[in-house]
Protein backbone atom coordinates (compact mmCIF):
# COMPACT_ATOMS: atom_id res chain seq x y z
CA UNK A 1 0.00 0.00 0.00
CA UNK A 2 2.79 2.02 -0.80
CA UNK A 3 1.77 3.67 -3.80
CA UNK A 4 1.81 7.75 -3.37
CA UNK A 5 -1.86 8.14 -5.00
CA UNK A 6 -3.83 5.33 -2.70
CA UNK A 7 -1.50 7.17 0.39
CA UNK A 8 -2.79 10.60 -0.74
CA UNK A 9 -6.49 9.29 -0.89
CA UNK A 10 -5.89 7.62 2.70
CA UNK A 11 -4.77 10.89 3.90
CA UNK A 12 -7.72 12.66 2.40
CA UNK A 13 -10.49 10.16 4.11
CA UNK A 14 -8.95 10.64 7.74
CA UNK A 15 -9.72 14.21 7.02
CA UNK A 16 -13.18 13.18 6.50
CA UNK A 17 -13.59 11.50 9.32
CA UNK A 18 -12.20 14.19 10.97
CA UNK A 19 -14.19 16.58 9.41
CA UNK A 20 -12.02 18.51 8.34
CA UNK A 21 -12.94 17.56 4.30
CA UNK A 22 -14.49 19.19 1.91
CA UNK A 23 -16.67 16.68 -0.53
CA UNK A 24 -15.33 15.92 -2.96
CA UNK A 25 -16.49 17.82 -6.42
CA UNK A 26 -16.38 15.57 -9.62
CA UNK A 27 -17.62 18.03 -12.22
CA UNK A 28 -18.79 21.91 -11.84
CA UNK A 29 -22.62 20.57 -12.88
CA UNK A 30 -23.78 18.08 -10.22
CA UNK A 31 -25.68 16.37 -12.54
CA UNK A 32 -24.10 14.35 -15.72
CA UNK A 33 -24.37 14.72 -19.16
CA UNK A 34 -27.60 13.00 -20.48
CA UNK A 35 -28.84 12.18 -16.59
CA UNK A 36 -32.28 13.37 -15.53
CA UNK A 37 -32.97 13.98 -11.98
CA UNK A 38 -35.49 11.62 -9.79
CA UNK A 39 -37.10 12.49 -6.63
CA UNK A 40 -37.94 8.82 -6.30
CA UNK A 41 -35.59 5.62 -6.19
CA UNK A 42 -36.38 3.02 -9.02
CA UNK A 43 -35.58 -0.97 -8.48
CA UNK A 44 -33.66 -2.66 -10.83
CA UNK A 45 -31.99 -6.00 -11.06
CA UNK A 46 -31.67 -9.08 -12.98
CA UNK A 47 -35.04 -10.03 -11.79
CA UNK A 48 -34.31 -11.66 -8.77
CA UNK A 49 -33.95 -10.66 -4.93
CA UNK A 50 -32.14 -13.25 -2.81
CA UNK A 51 -33.29 -13.13 0.74
CA UNK A 52 -31.29 -14.69 3.45
CA UNK A 53 -31.49 -13.95 6.89
CA UNK A 54 -28.82 -12.33 9.10
CA UNK A 55 -27.21 -15.21 10.95
CA UNK A 56 -26.17 -16.87 7.71
CA UNK A 57 -25.10 -13.96 5.69
CA UNK A 58 -21.39 -13.76 5.23
CA UNK A 59 -18.96 -11.40 2.93
CA UNK A 60 -15.73 -13.74 1.21
CA UNK A 61 -13.10 -11.09 1.01
CA UNK A 62 -10.47 -12.20 -0.56
CA UNK A 63 -7.68 -13.14 -3.87
CA UNK A 64 -4.24 -10.75 -3.33
CA UNK A 65 -4.59 -9.96 0.01
CA UNK A 66 -2.31 -10.23 3.24
CA UNK A 67 -5.54 -10.76 5.50
CA UNK A 68 -8.07 -12.87 3.96
CA UNK A 69 -11.87 -12.88 5.92
CA UNK A 70 -15.01 -13.95 5.89
CA UNK A 71 -17.12 -12.06 7.69
CA UNK A 72 -20.30 -12.65 9.22
CA UNK A 73 -22.86 -10.23 10.32
CA UNK A 74 -22.00 -9.92 13.31
CA UNK A 75 -18.11 -9.79 12.66
CA UNK A 76 -19.06 -7.14 10.15
CA UNK A 77 -20.88 -4.73 11.57
CA UNK A 78 -18.38 -4.86 14.32
CA UNK A 79 -16.10 -2.94 12.08
CA UNK A 80 -16.15 1.18 12.69
CA UNK A 81 -19.08 2.81 11.24
CA UNK A 82 -19.23 4.76 8.14
CA UNK A 83 -22.46 7.51 6.73
CA UNK A 84 -22.32 9.42 3.65
CA UNK A 85 -24.59 11.08 1.54
CA UNK A 86 -23.72 11.32 -2.32
CA UNK A 87 -25.86 11.21 -5.31
CA UNK A 88 -26.35 8.30 -7.72
CA UNK A 89 -26.35 7.91 -11.05
CA UNK A 90 -28.04 5.05 -13.35
CA UNK A 91 -26.93 3.79 -16.80
CA UNK A 92 -30.53 4.33 -17.52
CA UNK A 93 -30.28 7.72 -17.33
CA UNK A 94 -31.95 8.85 -13.85
CA UNK A 95 -29.96 10.45 -11.22
CA UNK A 96 -31.27 10.53 -7.34
CA UNK A 97 -29.18 13.00 -4.93
CA UNK A 98 -28.68 13.07 -1.58
CA UNK A 99 -29.03 9.68 -0.77
CA UNK A 100 -27.81 8.83 2.67
CA UNK A 101 -25.83 5.47 2.76
CA UNK A 102 -24.63 4.26 6.40
CA UNK A 103 -22.35 1.09 6.62
CA UNK A 104 -18.24 0.33 5.98
CA UNK A 105 -16.51 2.75 4.31
CA UNK A 106 -13.67 0.93 1.82
CA UNK A 107 -11.17 2.27 3.26
CA UNK A 108 -11.65 0.46 6.66
CA UNK A 109 -12.29 -3.39 4.76
CA UNK A 110 -8.46 -2.16 2.92
CA UNK A 111 -7.10 -1.28 6.30
CA UNK A 112 -8.09 -5.26 7.68
CA UNK A 113 -7.35 -7.23 4.66
CA UNK A 114 -4.15 -5.37 3.47
CA UNK A 115 -4.07 -5.48 -0.50
CA UNK A 116 -0.75 -6.63 -1.86
CA UNK A 117 1.46 -3.96 -4.06
CA UNK A 118 0.48 -6.03 -7.51
CA UNK A 119 -3.44 -5.29 -7.05
CA UNK A 120 -5.05 -3.12 -9.17
CA UNK A 121 -8.79 -4.24 -9.89
CA UNK A 122 -11.19 -5.14 -7.30
CA UNK A 123 -14.06 -7.84 -8.72
CA UNK A 124 -17.70 -7.61 -6.71
CA UNK A 125 -19.71 -10.75 -6.31
CA UNK A 126 -23.35 -11.24 -5.53
CA UNK A 127 -26.31 -13.42 -4.19
CA UNK A 128 -28.09 -13.37 -7.48
CA UNK A 129 -24.93 -14.35 -9.34
CA UNK A 130 -24.44 -10.85 -10.34
CA UNK A 131 -20.89 -9.41 -10.66
CA UNK A 132 -18.55 -6.75 -11.60
CA UNK A 133 -15.47 -5.20 -11.69
CA UNK A 134 -13.75 -1.98 -10.91
CA UNK A 135 -10.31 -0.18 -10.74
CA UNK A 136 -8.84 -0.50 -7.53
CA UNK A 137 -8.89 3.54 -7.44
CA UNK A 138 -12.57 3.32 -8.10
CA UNK A 139 -13.05 1.85 -4.26
CA UNK A 140 -10.18 4.50 -2.38
CA UNK A 141 -12.38 7.48 -2.96
CA UNK A 142 -13.84 8.52 0.78
CA UNK A 143 -17.47 7.64 -0.63
CA UNK A 144 -16.87 4.37 -1.41
CA UNK A 145 -18.63 2.09 0.83
CA UNK A 146 -20.27 -1.26 1.92
CA UNK A 147 -23.87 0.01 2.96
CA UNK A 148 -26.00 -1.83 5.47
CA UNK A 149 -28.14 1.14 5.68
CA UNK A 150 -30.10 3.57 3.66
CA UNK A 151 -31.77 6.65 5.17
CA UNK A 152 -30.82 5.76 8.87
CA UNK A 153 -32.37 2.22 8.22
CA UNK A 154 -31.40 -1.24 7.43
CA UNK A 155 -30.96 -1.40 3.75
CA UNK A 156 -34.16 -3.16 2.38
CA UNK A 157 -33.89 -5.93 -0.32
CA UNK A 158 -35.16 -4.00 -3.07
CA UNK A 159 -31.95 -1.96 -3.00
CA UNK A 160 -29.32 -4.79 -2.49
CA UNK A 161 -30.11 -6.02 1.57
CA UNK A 162 -28.69 -6.48 3.54
CA UNK A 163 -25.71 -4.95 1.83
CA UNK A 164 -24.75 -3.98 -0.96
CA UNK A 165 -21.62 -1.92 -2.88
CA UNK A 166 -21.84 1.85 -3.35
CA UNK A 167 -19.42 3.97 -5.48
CA UNK A 168 -21.21 6.76 -6.61
CA UNK A 169 -18.36 8.08 -8.66
CA UNK A 170 -19.44 5.27 -11.39
CA UNK A 171 -22.66 4.29 -12.76
CA UNK A 172 -24.81 2.61 -10.57
CA UNK A 173 -24.47 -0.97 -12.00
CA UNK A 174 -20.83 -1.03 -10.41
CA UNK A 175 -22.60 -0.61 -7.15
CA UNK A 176 -23.23 -4.04 -6.89
CA UNK A 177 -26.39 -5.07 -4.65
CA UNK A 178 -26.84 -8.17 -2.50
CA UNK A 179 -22.98 -8.41 -2.35
CA UNK A 180 -21.26 -12.03 -0.84
CA UNK A 181 -17.50 -11.33 -2.11
CA UNK A 182 -15.27 -8.74 -2.65
CA UNK A 183 -11.63 -10.14 -4.47
CA UNK A 184 -8.82 -7.75 -4.93
CA UNK A 185 -6.72 -9.16 -8.19
CA UNK A 186 -3.95 -8.06 -10.73
CA UNK A 187 -5.70 -8.21 -13.92
CA UNK A 188 -8.91 -7.04 -15.09
CA UNK A 189 -11.89 -9.58 -15.41
CA UNK A 190 -15.54 -8.00 -16.92
CA UNK A 191 -18.48 -8.73 -15.12
CA UNK A 192 -22.15 -9.85 -16.14
CA UNK A 193 -22.92 -6.59 -18.16
CA UNK A 194 -19.50 -5.87 -19.21
CA UNK A 195 -19.09 -8.73 -21.13
CA UNK A 196 -22.55 -7.70 -22.24
CA UNK A 197 -21.89 -4.56 -23.87
CA UNK A 198 -21.15 -2.12 -21.05
CA UNK A 199 -18.28 -0.18 -20.68
CA UNK A 200 -14.79 -1.10 -18.18
CA UNK A 201 -14.93 2.03 -16.58
CA UNK A 202 -18.48 3.53 -16.34
CA UNK A 203 -17.86 7.39 -15.71
CA UNK A 204 -20.99 9.05 -15.89
CA UNK A 205 -19.49 12.98 -16.15
CA UNK A 206 -17.86 11.37 -19.43
CA UNK A 207 -21.27 9.16 -20.59
CA UNK A 208 -18.89 6.26 -20.46
CA UNK A 209 -22.00 3.99 -20.89
CA UNK A 210 -21.30 1.21 -23.63
CA UNK A 211 -18.42 -0.51 -24.38
CA UNK A 212 -19.65 0.13 -28.26
CA UNK A 213 -22.19 -0.99 -30.26
CA UNK A 214 -25.92 -1.31 -29.50
CA UNK A 215 -26.91 -0.34 -25.91
CA UNK A 216 -27.75 -3.54 -23.60
CA UNK A 217 -31.12 -4.50 -23.50
CA UNK A 218 -31.67 -3.93 -19.65
CA UNK A 219 -29.84 -3.01 -16.58
CA UNK A 220 -28.91 -3.39 -13.21
CA UNK A 221 -28.44 -0.39 -10.36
Amino acid sequence: MGNPSIIERKERFARKMAGKAKPTVRSTSRLPPGQHLTTGFPVLDLGIQPEISLDKWRLDVGGLVENPKIFTWEDFNALPQFEDVSDFHCVTTWSKFDVRWGGVAFFTLIDVVRPKPEVRYVLFGSRDNYTTNVRLEDVMDDDALIATKYDGKPLPLEHGGPARIVIPKLYGWKSAKFVQSIEFVADDKPGFWEVRGYSNIADPWTEDRFSGGAPPPSYNS
